[in-house]
């Protein structure tokens, strides 16, 4: 179709029809939100495959952890794993729906010395013991669940806080089941065929693997199971409704989000990670001991969200990695670090130093990044993706003649 002309030979120009703007003098030039598209949709499918291969790299590093590092670092990154199971349901629980927990700690104690009892007492195979012990973990928190359902800020987080002192009266007074001050010896795992113990021997690859090492693809699978579960509860219709329950509770409750169940049965959910963290913390352990669960280890979970990030899978696995691994790194190094003394030497031990390192980072966490660690590297990525974004849309400059 011919450009349509005038009398004189020249172009007219096309009238623009009815729901066509024209752009002025001040946007001409600029890129329009359109302009976008294509390149986020670019970004997006380079991101995928990006993502894909940095989460097979993370696996590969993982698989290859126990062929070359020491039974510390290896017990380490158990304790480290079972941080971040219990974290990750703490952190559904107080991070997700705004419901303050201080009793944390009562549950991987449920969880540990139930999985000790029902295997060793009762003589259930030891994988369906560890099963019952986190659905024992699970009815504990449902029978306070009602409280949890009607309580909320700090009158649930002392509420919660009875359960740490009933928990250690039963635990340390009830020998026949708990053995008392000096707890009870934890029956290794044993799951097809295979038993989590150092005998009997095992070599992979000219490695021997004791207990350690086996423990070690357990915690991960474990780990990946409970955070995959988590990840599927918040971005769902559950986690919609708990992010709004902690937003805006009235909003919930007139949009017909029933408050006092999901409260209930998130109570109930995170009981239940916090029993699944004990049983892996008892079999890494090798011994249940009543002092490990007291008060300390749930203020220890509260700062672990928080460092690493409150309503995320992710901020729960940094914060767990951050909070469980000082103490230890400054025990193994503490004749080399200032202000810090051998445990029993006297002074500043490494536990201590690790507390005061880790609250003054909840306080800089609380005053500066309100998102966590994983907040703050979600906001530089933002940032490094609007820079690229406007490095691809500049106009390229113009050319001398």
């Amino acid at each position: 179709m011919s450009e349509p002309t005038s009398t004189a030979g020249t172009p007219v120009p096309e009238t623009p029809t009815a729901g066509t703007s024209i752009p002025s003098a001040s946007t001409r030039g600029k890129p329009t939100r359109g302009a976008f598209r294509p390149l986020r949709a670019a970004l997006c499918f380079g991101a995928r495959p990006l993502r894909a291969a940095l989460w097979l790299a993370v696996l590969a590093v993982a698989v290859a952890v126990p062929f070359y590092l020491e039974g510390f670092w290896l017990q380490a990154g158990l304790f480290a794993m079972s941080a971040a199971i219990g974290a990750i349901g703490i952190n559904l629980l107080t991070g997700a729906t705004g419901q303050l927990s201080l009793g944390h700690a009562f549950f991987l104690a449920v969880g540990a010395y139930s999985y000790v009892s029902l295997s060793s007492d009762l003589g259930l195979p030891t994988p369906l013991a560890a099963v019952a012990a986190v659905i024992v973990a699970g009815v504990s928190g449902g029978l306070f669940s009602p409280i949890a359902g009607r309580l909320k800020g700090a009158y649930l987080g002392i509420a919660t806080l009875a359960l740490i002192f009933v928990g250690q009266h039963i635990l340390f007074n009830a020998e026949p089941v708990t053995g008392g001050f000096n707890g009870r010896p934890v029956p290794p795992m044993e799951l097809f065929g295979l038993v989590f113990a150092d005998t009997p021997e095992l070599v992979v690859l000219n490695v021997p693997f004791g207990s350690l090492e086996r423990l070690w693809f357990l915690g991960i699978a474990l780990l990946a199971g409970a955070a995959v579960f988590a990840r599927g509860v918040l971005r769902g219709r559950p986690g919609l409704a708990m992010n709004t329950i902690r937003d805006h509770e009235i909003a919930a409750g007139v949009m017909g989000v029933p408050v006092a169940r999901y409260r209930a049965g998130v109570f109930v959910l995170s009981s239940m990670y916090g029993g699944l963290a004990g049983v892996l913390v008892a079999l890494v352990f090798q011994q249940v001991v009543p002092d490990y669960f007291g008060m300390l280890l749930s203020l220890d979970y509260l700062a672990t969200i928080v460092i690493g990030g409150l309503g995320s899978v992710a901020g729960a696995v940094v914060g767990a990695a951050f909070v469980s691994l000082l103490p230890q790194l400054l025990t193994r190094y503490s004749d080399a670090l200032p202000l810090v003394a051998e445990p029993g030497s006297g002074g500043v031990s490494p536990a201590e130093a690790a507390r005061i390192l880790y609250g003054a980072a909840v306080v800089a966490v609380v005053l500066f990044l309100p998102g966590g660690l994983v907040g703050l590297a979600t906001r530089l990525g933002r940032v490094r993706l609007k820079e690229l974004r406007w490095a691809k849309s500049a106009p390229a400059p113009a050319s001398r003649r």
